[in-house]
């Protein structure tokens, strides 16, 4: 009977490479994730044997994870690159902000945004020049890049969030330095303020009586604004007065006018108007209109003032404000006719 020889299993190319590449990855030696630690190692011991012999102790307190290798040395040259270039960025950094200052062809949004594109440019520059500078090889990290990238991309949304709407707030103009718009503090009563800074997280928002809001610029940018110099600065104040319905309306309607005019803050173009708001229970109501280009610096100020000079002309010309009134109406009956005569005769005495 003949036996025919059995043929050996012709193994895939597939089966093949896996086994290659396993068969590589034990065999390896362990490398350090720092390459430029290694020629510095090399360069320090080539030149002194005391400080290559420091360096070989500190090479030696490591920690193996595999292929993956990190010494004290390493720990202390990335600690010594990342001060250099986290203190070279700022410092381009801040010579960038001044250098745009001195642009005479910018106005002051445009100056805002172009130091933030600038700081931008300058700090991811400095960031990929580091991980040049340190030789570190990124693929030994691959393992943990994807949850480590997920877990920075969750922490920082919001951050990048408020970095882009700030940008786009800066490229639309519908905000910018210099700005006053309508605040809503804590309690929910709503006054204004002047914007002074949009940074990179919010904006600063300081109120007359120098409280400062710092507002997200994601909420400034999804959010209704009340912007009181958006296309104009001018802002109409209303000033509300009454008068006795004995007075003379139109005197006093001109003594308004000319209270408004007085005030040195209050344009004349468009001039101040007063309208008769209506009929009151114990005055007529009228409302002094006038216009300023100035919110910033107060808008209560300027009523205070225009009340003021009105009091005094009033005063002058005998135009009366009246205290509030009531009238009272009674029922006839015995009881009240009896002490009303009572009260006529001069019969009624305090007990």
């Amino acid at each position: 009977m003949n036996v025919q020889p059995t043929a050996e299993p012709v193994p895939s190319p597939t089966a093949t490479s896996v086994e290659q590449a396993w068969s590589l990855a034990e065999t390896a030696p362990e490398e350090s994730s720092v390459a430029a630690a290694e020629g510095i190692k090399e360069a320090v011991s080539a030149k002194s044997r005391t400080a290559g012999s420091i360096v070989d102790t500190l090479d030696s307190l490591a920690l193996s994870l595999g292929n993956f290798r990190i010494s004290l040395f390493d720990v202390l040259i990335v600690a010594t690159v990342i001060i250099g270039v986290l203190a070279a960025a700022w410092f381009i950094s801040k010579m960038a902000r001044r250098l745009m200052r001195r642009v005479k062809g910018f106005d002051d949004t445009q100056q805002v945004l172009a130091e933030k594109v600038v700081s931008i440019v300058v700090w991811s520059a400095a960031f990929f020049l580091g991980i040049d500078l340190l030789g570190i090889d990124l693929t030994a990290l691959a393992v943990f890049s994807g949850a480590f990238g997920l877990a920075i991309g969750f922490g920082l949304q919001k951050t990048f969030g408020n970095l882009i709407a700030g940008i786009i707030l800066l490229m639309d103009r519908s905000i910018k330095p210099g700005d006053v718009i309508a605040v809503t503090d804590t309690s929910g009563q709503q006054s204004f303020g002047q914007i002074r800074r949009i940074g990179i997280r919010a904006v600063s928002i300081t109120t007359r009586d120098q409280k400062e809001y710092l507002i997200p610029n994601e909420n400034l940018m999804i959010n209704q604004v009340e912007n009181w110099s958006y296309s104009s600065k001018n802002v109409r104040i209303q000033v509300p007065v009454g008068v006795a319905y004995s007075a003379d309306l139109e005197l006093a309607e001109k003594l308004m006018l000319e209270a408004a005019k007085s005030v040195e803050r209050v344009l004349s173009v468009p001039p101040p108007t007063v309208w008769l708001d209506q009929f009151g229970a114990s005055s007529v109501d009228f409302v002094i209109q006038c216009w300023i280009r100035d919110p910033e610096e107060g808008v209560g100020n300027v009523r205070s003032a225009v009340l003021k000079k009105l009091w005094w002309l009033f005063k002058e010309h005998g135009v009366e404000i009246p205290y509030p009134q009531q009238d009272v109406h009674l029922r006839a009956s015995p009881e009240l006719e009896q002490v009303l005569t009572l009260l006529s005769q001069g019969k009624v005495t305090k007990e």
